[in-house]
């Protein structure tokens, strides 16, 4: 077996970790991948490893590392052991680092200073388009915004980085030979050419439930610190909080009204020691950053065109619709709310609403209530 071969059959041994491969080398006085794979069993027991990973490493499948290498060299898929110079050394430093990578993309994007994004898959559209800005801004500082490409936060995570011509890395919960979710196909192309997705599990894996809490320990793990946007208090984003505190690392959420569900599991962090922040600059100061744009032209502001300027954009509003706009607050507001809030009749309102909604002034949520854009 050559280098390659060997690389591919650490990514199917199970259990085998980047210590253990580092200590099982130590122990053979070896630097190369070719003296451990293929030993016999008797005497990989004795560098102690798992005996799963011995019975993998003894006799590797060749038909399977057959299949893989064609997958490799076909997709341009990186594979990053743990003697590799570019393994990325803040991944290193946790006990359980997988002893091997797959990357499409720039693999030295996973060296790079990272902060990570979580939250819930159903944000309401003022999570969204936090998530979106907090990314934007972060990565105009020089940070590479990392997570999980679920659908809600981690989407808008992804999107707000992207968007601002920085970089972003997806970790997967599954092989790179598969998307998941489907419909973030797409997204995920944009990511591998403005970044890279990064899995530790080998073609051919399906994203089972299994899969996730090791996926979000990568994300955590890979990263700076963490960015908690609107979770519930159950959430699998309290998941990955909870690893990155053990594993040492930073954790920062976005507090929300006490009425949104989905600011409890940011509160119970907060409650825990999670440092409550309102500004990408704050995270940049705490993580002692240097600054690569003004904040002063980067604020969680509204960032949309002006129409007065551009000359674009729906007619100005009259009087009650201005009325009925300003009777919102920051958090979603079903009819009878603003009605009392308004004084305009429940009927107007709700024909208002409409019009407002079709103008791209309100969205409609899936609870029925309505969030000013």
């Amino acid at each position: 077996m050559d280098a390659l071969d060997c690389a591919l059959a650490l990514g199917r041994a199970p259990g085998l970790t980047a210590a253990q491969l580092r200590a099982a080398l130590q122990r053979l006085s070896s630097q190369q991948l070719t003296a451990l794979v293929g030993l016999p069993p008797r005497r990989l027991r004795a560098l102690q490893l798992p005996e799963a990973t011995v019975a993998a490493l003894a006799l590797p499948d060749t038909g399977q590392l057959c299949r893989d290498r064609a997958w490799v060299l076909a997709q341009g898929i990186t594979l990053l052991h743990a003697l590799d110079a570019r393994y990325p050394p803040q991944l290193a430093e946790i006990s359980d680092a997988p002893a091997l990578l797959y990357v499409r993309g720039d693999a030295r994007s996973l060296g790079a200073a990272q902060l990570a994004m979580v939250g819930t898959r159903r944000p309401t559209a003022i999570g969204t388009r936090t998530a979106h800005v907090f990314a934007a801004c972060l990565a105009q500082c020089g940070l590479v915004i990392t997570s999980g490409l679920a659908l809600g936060i981690d989407a808008a995570s992804h999107g707000g980085a992207l968007a601002a011509g920085g970089r972003s890395i997806a970790v997967l919960g599954c092989g790179l030979d598969a998307i998941y979710p489907p419909e973030h196909t797409g997204l995920a192309a944009r990511i591998a050419t403005q970044g890279a997705l990064v899995s530790e599990f080998p073609p051919g894996t399906p994203p089972r439930r299994g899969n996730f809490p090791r996926r979000n320990r990568l994300i955590s793990a890979l990263s700076r610190g963490v960015l908690v946007v609107e979770a519930a208090r159950h959430s699998g984003s309290l998941i990955t909080a909870r690893l990155a505190t053990e594993q040492g690392r930073e954790v920062f959420a976005v507090p929300g009204s006490i009425q949104n569900p989905l600011a409890r599991g940011c509160h119970a962090l907060i409650k825990r020691g999670a440092r409550l922040v309102e500004s990408a600059e704050e995270i940049v100061q705490q993580l002692h950053l240097p600054l690569q744009i003004s904040f002063s032209e980067q604020q969680l502001t509204a960032q949309r065109p002006d129409p007065a300027r551009s000359g674009i954009g729906p007619p100005a509003l009259d009087n009650d619709y201005k009325i009925l706009l300003d009777a919102f607050g920051h958090e979603p507001a079903g009819v009878d709310f603003l009605v009392e809030r308004s004084g305009l009749p429940s009927p107007t309102v709700a024909s208002m609403l409409l019009i407002l909604e079709l103008e791209g002034h309100v969205e409609l949520q899936a609870d029925g209530r309505y969030m000013r854009l």
